[in-house]
């Protein structure tokens, strides 16, 4: 082996060894490392679960903000069949012009996640910091014409990505 060729390998392990070590002091100093925990979460600022639900773990209620008679019905039963828990159906007291309206609290928001897959992202959400259940209100608008098929959810949910705490709260540690 020349003599270039052993320089040359002595110069790229060193420059190896320097960024493993300037790695390593950078996430021992990081000042950062509780931002976007519930350790660093400010007083009073919401834990948020994110955890993506199994439909069998997600309660919902059905509303219908639409003209057409039994819509909240005949979706409920859908979402029924879908092995969602449907907890309530019915009218809602005033009409939607969007899809839908997925209404939740800092427990719902893996559960209202999934459901975006579910309207393929055009429900809008309306995310409550002070409602205490984990049950998502599903209210269905003019918009609405079907649920997305089993193939559309999974695409839409790899188009989504991870559920993530809205703003003004912070993620609940896994587990709790």
């Amino acid at each position: 082996m020349s003599f270039a060729r052993v320089r040359a390998l002595v110069v790229v392990g060193l420059l190896a060894v320097l960024a493993l070590v300037f790695v390593v002091v950078a996430v021992v100093r990081d000042s950062q490392g509780k931002v976007g925990t519930a350790e660093g979460c400010p007083d009073g600022w919401p834990l948020a679960d994110v955890t993506l639900r199994e439909p069998k773990d997600v309660k919902i209620n059905v509303y219908n903000a639409t003209d057409e008679p039994g819509l909240a019905g005949s979706v409920a039963d859908d979402f029924r069949n879908r092995k969602f828990q449907v907890k309530k159906e019915g009218n809602a007291p005033k009409g939607v012009d969007d899809v839908a309206v997925l209404r939740f609290g800092p427990k719902g928001v893996g559960s209202a996640h999934l459901l975006r897959a579910y309207f393929l992202d055009n429900a809008d959400q309306k995310y409550d910091p002070n409602r205490k259940d984990d049950t998502v209100d599903v209210v269905l608008g003019n918009g609405f014409q079907q649920l997305a098929t089993t193939t559309e959810v999974n695409q839409s949910l790899g188009d989504l990505g991870s559920p993530v705490a809205p703003p003004g709260s912070c993620p609940m540690p896994v587990g709790k």
